[in-house]
């Protein structure tokens, strides 16, 4: 039906959308949520032909009556069904290679991703350079973490106490 359009990069974003957030995905099937997100993010659901009832609606028709994921082809279908909704004033075909345009080369966003920012009191208490005592020795001079060796005890076993100013020299006064 749609021979201009790329279908090489409309099944390549099939891919990226049915292995979104599955780690277990081979991006062979896609769920009902990752085709959700994948209407949203390019632009098929507008809010007025299609919103996400439409969807939803269109997911359960074309796939199976037991499956929970479709297909490729599947896949396909349910973009043929969407098309004359979202598309009003265009023939079937021509919806159909309007929304294929919409969906291929397309690949999934993080929008509404929240970053971590220090501010205020974390700022502060996570800043290296205050640290005093035996915290300042977990850190080099860039503020880097030394790990183990920064945390750990190194036990002196020579045999004399801390700080002695004749450490070293008792085998010099026995070969005497």
């Amino acid at each position: 039906m749609a021979e201009s359009t790329d279908m090489a990069s409309l099944e390549e974003s099939f891919r990226k959308f049915a292995i979104y957030g599955d780690t277990k995905a081979t991006g062979q099937e896609m769920n009902g949520k990752n085709w959700a997100k994948l209407c949203k993010d390019c632009k098929v659901t507008d809010g007025k032909g299609v919103t996400s009832t439409d969807v939803d609606i269109v997911f359960s028709k074309v796939k199976g009556k037991t499956a929970r994921v479709i297909n490729y082809e599947e896949f396909k279908k349910a973009l043929e069904e969407l098309a004359p909704k979202r598309f009003k004033d265009k023939s079937k075909e021509e919806a159909y290679e309007s929304i294929c345009q919409l969906v291929a080369g397309k690949e999934p966003t993080n929008v509404g991703v929240t970053k971590a920012k220090a501010v205020g009191a974390v700022e502060r208490l996570t800043d290296t350079s205050k640290y005093t005592g035996s915290h300042k020795e977990r850190f080099d001079e860039s503020g880097k973490g030394k790990g183990k060796s920064g945390r750990e005890n190194i036990v002196d076993n020579s045999g004399y106490v801390s700080a002695y100013k004749h450490a070293g020299t008792y085998d010099a006064k026995v070969k005497k």
